[in-house]
């Protein structure tokens, strides 16, 4: 029998900017172009989510917050990773609505043991968030 987590997944990313500009162009950048949905909005804040399936996995959640400075410095967490079957596509979606994508679409070895392979791309978001495309080879 395999071991009981206490922890299933994770829920969500939470983002902050203070500008109601931004707040409006990250929430219709993640639907518009990376296609997430809206799951429940708030006076200060929206819930957006993608994926999920009948087999149990887990959806992708951002939560984004228009209360408060948003930090473009890089902290302890250095980017999230969303993983999709479509990197190049949405890669291409994303520059093509004027974002930089900073590492373009290619192939990886992780040279961990067993060795993982996964297609990635690197791209900075309307909040300058770094987040990745990433596509395990498994």
């Amino acid at each position: 029998m395999g071991k009981s987590f206490a922890i299933t997944g994770m829920h969500h990313i939470s983002m902050k900017c203070k500008d109601p500009v931004l707040f409006e162009k990250a929430i219709s950048f993640y639907k518009e172009i990376l296609g997430f949905e809206e799951e429940r909005s708030w006076t200060e804040g929206v819930m957006l989510k993608s994926g999920g399936n009948d087999s149990g996995a887990a959806p992708a959640r951002l939560e984004i917050f228009c209360n408060g400075d948003g930090i473009r410095e890089l902290g302890a967490v250095r980017h999230f990773a969303l993983q999709t079957k479509m990197v190049d596509e949405l890669a291409a979606k994303v520059e093509a609505a004027g974002y930089e994508v900073f590492i373009k679409p290619k192939d990886i070895v992780i040279p961990s043991n067993p060795e993982f392979h996964a297609r990635m791309s690197f791209f900075y978001g309307p909040l300058g968030e770094q987040v990745e495309l990433f596509n395990p080879q498994e």
